[in-house]
């Protein structure tokens, strides 16, 4: 695996790709003085002895009770086991090892009290792809994701269970084959590592990346489908869309029309041609998926600071040992980009689902009804289209704001929640079914162009309809379409599709792969 620098505060969007991805973090070793210090000021708060939140006293609406110094180390152990209380599915690996890393660069920053052997130990077990089992339902993202970090917590003092690359072990077992030990944790500490915004963040990156591929697949997609239809490239003039300035919007016409450049089936119908304006599934792709790009833009920036800040409670400054309680824990701006990611994926799919839709009707393609050659003997692509409406009307109900929500908890001192964590943790699904649409949309296009042979498309679009042809033979005769389906979205999922159009540049969303 590829050991990348991870810089505390700094890093990039990519650095965080890169982790989702499977690299190995390694912290950069100019945070580690910040750490000793942060640990040491601690040290000194316990030893005058004052009543100060989270270090010697219980938590939540415990908050007044005092605990004597003698009883530090159980007070944090118990935090960790009694709010290890997540539900539900375990959190994929990957996900699991991007919130260890977004844990891993908040507390190297030093505001968090946590000793260098605690954050070594957390280190030490993404090198060695030690990765705690994690229930992914019960955070509502304030105060903080207590549930899923402490089931991450607990794995570091031997409790739980662990993916490893050998299988599912207990964590102690775990260890012990890796050369790993648990730790003790001390004052603080506990409560460093399962309070913080890092569950919703993970979740909320991964859909971010997940989306940035299915965005440019879309075009692809939709670019192909165009060329399928017949239909213009002139709504993509960048004249059109400089006039209305939205940077998403001039970028993705321009992704556009670089697709479909050369194409011989454009050429075919430019002149002559009785239809003076085509669908808005193919006509608008630049303004809805120039907005989805802003949006998702806008996410991104907003995910990218929250990855880089320190969100546990109370934070420690070592200047002149003051330890200072706040609301950093409150995952709204995730929740915020969480509802933005989702609403653009569900435009995305919409769009794509609309754009089968056109391709599968006689009267709006010219085209054979449902793209076979012998309709009413074949169904063709009749029920696929079905399916991708239902994954498009599956998607609009789980796009609903889940920030609009909240519910009180704790005895009403924790009164307003973010609901971030299902909030982001929703995105996975969303971006799996639209780009199950995206499949069948690609599936639609090749055979659609396949209709307009010897005509061919653009350079770029010849090499996805190459690639869909290598894998999914052309239509003739009705057959089991679930396997055709499933290796054209394999291909999206994977990215295929946009690197068999990679002669044409395609907007970003999170940086540079």
């Amino acid at each position: 695996m590829t050991e990348l620098t991870l810089t505390p505060g700094n890093a990039t969007l990519a650095d965080w790709r890169a982790i989702y991805r499977g690299a190995v973090p390694k912290l950069d070793d100019a945070c580690r003085p910040k750490i000793k210090a942060s640990a040491e000021a601690v040290a000194r708060i316990v030893a005058k002895g004052e009543p100060v939140y989270g270090i010697n006293t219980g938590f939540g609406k415990l908050a007044s009770v005092r605990i004597p110094a003698n009883d530090l180390e159980t007070l944090q152990r118990n935090i960790v086991l009694s709010h290890a209380a997540g539900v539900g599915e375990a959190m994929p690996v990957a996900v699991v090892r991007l919130m260890m890393a977004l844990k891993l660069a908040s507390l190297a920053q030093g505001a968090s009290g946590v000793r260098p052997e605690t954050i070594e130990l957390l280190e030490a077990m993404l090198a060695n792809n030690v990765i705690p089992v994690v229930p992914a339902q019960g955070s509502v993202g304030a105060s903080g994701d207590l549930a899923p970090l402490s089931h991450m917590t607990a794995v570091m003092i031997g409790v739980g269970e662990c993916f490893t690359p050998h299988g599912r072990f207990p964590a102690k077992v775990a260890f012990v084959s890796h050369g790993l030990e648990p730790v003790t944790l001390g004052a603080k500490e506990g409560l460093a590592l399962l309070n913080g915004t890092q569950f919703s963040t993970a979740f909320a990156l991964a859909g971010l990346f997940e989306a940035e591929v299915l965005y440019q697949s879309a075009l692809v997609a939709g670019a192909l489908s165009t060329d399928a239809a017949r239909g213009s490239d002139a709504p993509f003039d960048p004249r059109i869309h400089l006039l209305r300035k939205h940077r998403g919007q001039i970028e993705t016409a321009d992704a556009l029309r670089n697709l479909m450049a050369g194409s011989a089936i454009r050429e075919s119908h430019r002149v002559g041609d009785e239809r003076v304006q085509d669908p808005y599934c193919l006509r608008c792709q630049p303004q809805v998926m120039g907005a989805a790009l802003d949006v998702l833009r806008k996410a991104a920036d907003t995910l990218q600071t929250e990855a880089n800040g320190v969100t546990d409670n109370p934070l420690i400054f070592a200047e002149d040992d003051t330890a200072l309680s706040g609301g950093n824990f409150h995952a709204e701006p995730v929740a915020f980009a969480a509802d933005m990611i989702a609403l653009a994926v569900c435009e995305i799919g919409s769009l794509s689902e609309r754009r089968i839709a056109m391709l599968v009707d006689p009267a709006l393609s010219g085209m054979p009804a449902f793209l076979t050659p012998k309709p009413g003997l074949n169904s063709g692509f009749m029920i696929p289209q079905v399916t991708a409406a239902a994954l498009v009307s599956e998607n609009k109900q789980k796009a609903y704001p889940a920030s609009v929500d909240s519910i009180p908890t704790s005895a009403n001192q924790e009164d307003h929640v973010s609901m971030a964590a299902h909030g982001a943790r929703r995105l996975l699904g969303m971006i799996e079914n639209a780009t199950a649409v995206i499949g069948i949309e690609l599936l639609a296009a090749a055979q659609g162009c396949d209709f307009h042979q010897p005509l061919t498309s653009s350079a770029a679009l010849e090499a996805v309809r190459k690639l869909v042809r290598t894998e999914v033979p052309h239509l003739d005769n009705d057959r089991h379409f679930h396997p055709d389906m499933e290796k054209a979205i394999a291909m999206v999922r994977s990215g295929a599709t946009v690197k068999a159009a990679s002669a044409v540049a395609l907007p970003s969303i999170a940086g540079a792969a």
